[in-house]
């Protein structure tokens, strides 16, 4: 039997049937329940952002494979993807609060499992998501140093390359303007995602049209669609090694729709509408992200001097695309670096998104005791706004973000567990679903019905797939320069959190604190 969906009435007063089912897992209503539906989609959408993470990782996935691993692994990527979706959107119908992941694997893995299965998964989930902001706004860092260099003549023509002092000084603005914006009213920040919606929509459609009727030269259909690019220059042949490194790009861009969920407790009706924000996000996203990789790689005639780093975009590939389609065509490449204007605000949207996902996160799990100082974190200003929690998660950025300096290797391990840990943390709930609560779940309104435990079970699968793949080495021979340190990462932070179990946290965290 499932949960009803209807708006309660209580009295003459009606109750939003998010906040009566908020009330029977035993939570107060303390944020503002203000967003709808189209507010719960557009965090989760702008999140993704297709803009952000293709244009962060199309170098990878140019490199590794090429056309073939862009247009295909996308759709690889993105359908399993929303077997994740999918399964996440039947839970939070059930439980729709902002802890999100780490609540629903508390109620799924039963009383004896519940503190430590709700511990690892928040813990997975919470560093997940300040890995997610520290790269997003690293790339948009990154992004403005490319757009200086360009517009100051290019590497060729004597332009200013930032050094990484400057970058990490542009990465530290944009985290403070991201908590600035997110200290604001919950209806500010409503109309700002709905804005970073619409403009990604927009500046999807825009640019995927745009660049490849700019350009003077266009690759053919046969080469978008046929052509395997296996010169990658890191000693790797295995034409399947190298599409599956590939698929990186794609399942890096299609994180962050948990955002819907950290979102309930803020959403009208939100055992309805949280599911709807998770799967709108994802199906939208492998649509227009499609549109997006096509319209691009048809401007893609040159693989090896688009990746060169003797280009004028220091081989920022995208980059260079549009400022060449432009120069080739008008002689000047003005057009294309205002493109990346486009992208760049698209980026800041995503990195404000982050932030406010980032920020419920911590209220929750900080509001049921699991971290350090957690009465400061959990606090609600007078416009019921978890600002503490908002600066904590922007200071945390920008910390992990320091790793640049010491070594790109020690950053991209960090990035890393944007994607696997993330994911980790998707799963297992996922997997406490189809199997210890297999029979006990009672499903929300929205629900899978029988189909619900297969799904879960390919969600899983998936997860633990992806988490293999891109532990991977990406180059040999294999030094300290080439080695993937994502599993020394996820590893690290997977000993950490045990450790921290077995030496303290199992003696005071008994998981979820009600608060009526």
């Amino acid at each position: 039997m499932g949960l009803p969906s209807h708006t309660v009435e209580n009295g003459s007063v009606l109750v939003d049937s998010g906040q009566s089912r908020l009330r029977e897992l035993g939570y107060k209503q303390e944020l503002k329940r203000d967003l709808s539906v189209f507010s719960n989609f557009a965090f989760s959408f702008s999140i993704i952002s297709v803009l952000t993470g293709i244009t962060t990782l199309y170098n990878t996935g140019l490199t590794f494979g090429g056309p073939i691993s862009l247009v295909y692994g996308w759709f690889i990527a993105g359908g399993f993807t929303m077997f994740v979706g999918l399964s996440m959107a039947e839970i939070c119908s059930s439980y729709p609060t902002s802890g999100g992941l780490y609540y629903w694997s508390a109620r799924l893995a039963g009383r004896n499992w519940a503190p430590f299965a709700s511990w690892l998964t928040g813990w997975f989930n919470i560093v997940g998501q300040w890995a997610v902001t520290t790269s997003v706004d690293f790339s948009l860092a990154q992004l403005i140093q490319v757009i200086i260099l360009l517009s100051t003549g290019g590497k060729n023509g004597g332009g200013y390359e930032a050094s990484k002092y400057v970058v990490i000084a542009f990465h530290g603005a944009i985290l403070s303007m991201h908590a600035i914006i997110n200290s604001l009213p919950i209806s500010v920040l409503s109309f700002f995602g709905q804005l970073a919606a619409v403009w990604n929509l927009l500046g999807v459609v825009l640019l995927m049209i745009l660049i490849p009727s700019v350009a003077t030269e266009r690759a053919s259909a046969k080469f978008v669609f046929t052509h395997f690019n296996t010169d990658n220059g890191e000693g790797i042949n295995s034409k399947v090694y190298i599409f599956v490194l590939g698929l990186l790009m794609s399942q890096y861009t299609l994180t962050g729709y948990d955002a819907s969920a950290h979102m309930t407790e803020e959403t009208k009706n939100a055992d309805k509408n949280g599911p709807k924000g998770i799967i709108s996000a994802i199906g939208i996203s492998i649509i227009f992200g499609w549109g997006y990789l096509l319209g691009i790689t048809f401007a893609v005639t040159d693989i090896p001097y688009l990746l060169s780093e003797d280009n004028d975009a220091g081989g920022y590939a995208i980059a260079e695309i549009f400022y060449l389609a432009f120069k080739n065509r008008y002689g000047s490449g003005v057009g294309g670096i205002i493109c990346l204007g486009v992208i760049g605000i698209a980026i800041f949207f995503c990195g404000m998104s982050s932030v406010t996902s980032n920020s419920r996160m911590v209220y929750a799990f900080s509001r049921d005791g699991a971290m350090p100082l957690s009465s400061l974190w959990h606090k609600v200003n007078k416009q019921e706004v978890p600002i503490n929690a908002v600066w904590l998660s922007a200071f945390i950025s920008f910390c992990m973000a320091l790793t640049s300096l010491g070594s790109l290797v020690a950053f991209q391990a960090m990035v890393s567990i944007a994607t696997i840990g993330l994911y980790i943390a998707y799963a297992l709930p996922i997997f406490f679903r189809v199997s210890l609560a297999r029979k006990s779940f009672v499903p929300g309104p929205f629900n899978l019905g029988r189909y619900g435990v297969v799904v879960g079970w390919i969600a899983v699968l998936w997860v633990a797939t992806i988490s293999v793949l891109f532990s991977l080495p990406v180059a040999y021979p294999v030094t300290s320069e080439t080695l993937n340190y994502t599993p020394v990462a996820v590893g690290g932070l997977l000993v950490i959190t045990v450790s921290w179990w077995i030496v303290s946290a199992r003696h005071w965290f008994t998981g979820p604190i009600t608060n009526i």
